[in-house]
């Protein structure tokens, strides 16, 4: 196959190494970063189900759907994604694969989901959302980088709300965010019936303050939290860890 004609000016692709997978990017605006990949390791080990449908909402350019192709069995996964450019690389990324039978992208605002995302309709949704309030220093609220980054287009209860109204009752959510915001998230979980459930830290190095935070949720399920081990990118000589060796799939 010639990848190089599902390219745009100024994109690459990069080989995902996992299951022959690749992934359209722009330097200029649309890559995926470490949380997009540690989130898709965090649903592949807690969901070993096949056949459900998974809803990805702030899907950028696909990655997590194309990953999660790949570590779980889920039958149908639909990406969410705002921006055009953004949602018509993750089309291609698709293509690319030849996964037009497991992923179906919609480009849209999650705010307009209810006109075509059924209530109750999804076993598993996962997100990785702009993680900084809107507010000061937002340059240009309308930049890529700033609606990818900052509540600017939708907020931390617009996407624990649609996620609460997608998801049937039992099914489970999972999000990468910051530790900063543990309180805002738990608050808009239990607004939107999700009951936190599991929550993983994630630590540059051992001994430094947590950098990331990975949960899962439960619809509709009673409240009880596990604090899983901590998981540590780098070791002392800043190598990968074994445990990130294997999310990434080397």
């Amino acid at each position: 196959m010639n990848k190089e004609k599902f390219l745009r000016e100024g994109e690459r692709i990069d080989d995902l190494q996992r299951n022959g997978l690749f992934i359209i990017s722009d330097p200029a605006g649309f890559c995926f970063g470490m949380d997009a990949v540690l989130l898709s390791g965090f649903v592949g080990e807690h969901n070993k189900r096949s056949g459900e449908k998974i809803l990805d909402l702030c899907t950028g350019n696909g990655i997590i759907p194309i990953l999660l192709s790949a570590k779980t069995r889920a039958a149908e996964i639909t990406g969410i994604e705002l921006q055009h450019k953004a949602a018509d690389m993750a089309l291609r990324s698709v293509e690319l694969n030849s996964l037009k039978d497991r992923i179906r992208i919609i480009e849209d605002d999650i705010n307009r989901a209810a006109e075509y995302i059924t209530a109750a309709s999804f076993d598993v949704v996962t997100v990785n959302p702009p993680y900084f309030k809107s507010g000061h220093g937002i340059i240009n609220p309308d930049d890529a980088k700033t609606i990818a980054r900052h509540e600017v287009a939708c907020s931390l209860d617009d996407v624990l709300r649609e996620s609460g109204r997608a998801l049937k009752n039992g099914g489970s959510f999972y999000m990468v965010h910051k530790p900063q915001r543990l309180v805002d998230i738990f608050v808009s979980m239990r607004k939107a019936d999700i009951e936190p459930k599991t929550l993983k830290e994630v630590y540059p190095h051992m001994g430094m303050a947590p950098a990331m935070v990975l949960i899962e949720g439960r619809k509709g399920a009673n409240a009880e939290l596990k604090i899983e081990s901590p998981l540590i990118i780098y070791k002392e000589d800043n190598t990968y860890t074994e445990e990130m060796y294997t999310i990434y799939g080397y």
